[in-house]
Order: structure tokens, then sequence, then C-alpha cells
């Protein structure tokens, strides 16, 4: 039986994504940034994807300024990691070096991809939505480790709670044939 909540927790119900780590590069420093929302706004060859930032972390002034950065994917074993990485700040310290992470040089942005994520992308800034806190970024290459590809990912319930999500498919493709974007099948 439904019962009626606090509107307050609305939210956590509908976290759009994985939680990502945001990488960003000025000058010959890198830095991550952990952001728990996320969503795709459109499906086009070149995806466009709403970021929930601002002003109060260091990453954000780096974003707005380099206007790029790597979009990774980490997989839920790495929970720890990411809450950690965005505990602290990237203008105090190495967080590849504090959080163990390896730094991929990525093709089109000079921000670095992580080795240990499930996948990676590499973004332009597009525009910013200061009202609302959201960044868009225009995805320009996609990076996938297929050994980890299917790995479960984390996303945030909003609360400082977590959900995993499985390896389970449940494939009804052929009823929304229609929707489904060339090229973007990935079962």
């Amino acid at each position: 039986m439904l019962e009626k909540d606090s509107l307050n927790k609305a939210f956590t119900y509908i976290e759009p994504g994985p939680v990502t780590l945001v990488t960003t590069r000025e000058g010959r420093k890198n830095n991550i940034c952990t952001i728990s929302w996320m969503m795709a706004i459109n499906y086009s060859a070149h995806c466009h994807i709403a970021v929930s930032t601002g002003p109060w972390n260091h990453t954000f002034q780096t974003l707005m300024g380099t206007r790029e950065c790597c979009v990774c994917i980490p997989q839920a074993d790495m929970a720890e990691t990411v809450v950690g990485i965005g505990t602290v700040s990237g203008e105090e310290i190495d967080k590849f070096r504090e959080f163990g992470l390896t730094p991929v040089k990525a093709e089109i942005v000079k921000a670095p991809l992580i080795e240990e994520c499930i996948a990676s992308l590499e973004c332009r800034v597009i525009d910013y939505i200061e009202e609302h806190g959201l960044v868009i970024l225009q995805c320009e290459q996609l990076w996938v480790d297929k050994a980890r590809e299917f790995d479960p990912m984390l996303h945030a319930n909003g609360d400082g709670t977590f959900r995993v999500d499985s390896s389970r498919v449940i494939n009804l493709r052929d009823k929304m044939r229609m929707w489904v974007p060339e090229g973007s099948e990935r079962f």
C-alpha cells in the first residue's frame, strides 16, 4: 500500500544515472570530482549530457576555464573510492595519487580517462545554465573496457546511501525498435 511521505525525499526516487567521476586537467594538473547527478539529454551521434555542479567546487572552475572534461563511469566496487574523492578538494591533493587511480591520455581532450573505470566519455562544455547549476556537455569519444562493460554500477539515492544495479538485462528492443537510435544497441 502506498503511503504519503516527505516531498524532500522525492528526488531520491528519480536519481537519473550512475555516479560518475569527472576528470579535468588544468596546465599539468589532473583532478577528479564525484558527480552523482548526471543525465543524457539526447541520443544523437554526439550525445549531450547535463551535469549538476557549480562554483562551490574546484572542478567547476577548471571545467568552465578549459571547457572540457572526461566523464568516467566507475563500477560499484569502487564505492568507497568514489565517496572519498567527493569528500576532499583537488585544490589541496592529487586525487589520482591519493586514491590509487591511473590517468590515461585521452584522444580529443586534455582531461584524462581513468583506467579503472568501466567506461569514459571525452566531453566538451557547450552550455551552462546558471539558474539550475547545469553544465551541458557534448560527448566527443566513448572508451569502454569490454571486460568490465557489464559490471554493476553505483547509483546515489541522494541521502548517503547507494543502489547497485545488476547485470540482468530485460530486452524489449523488438517492441521499441522505432525509438532505438541506430548503433546504440549494447546487448
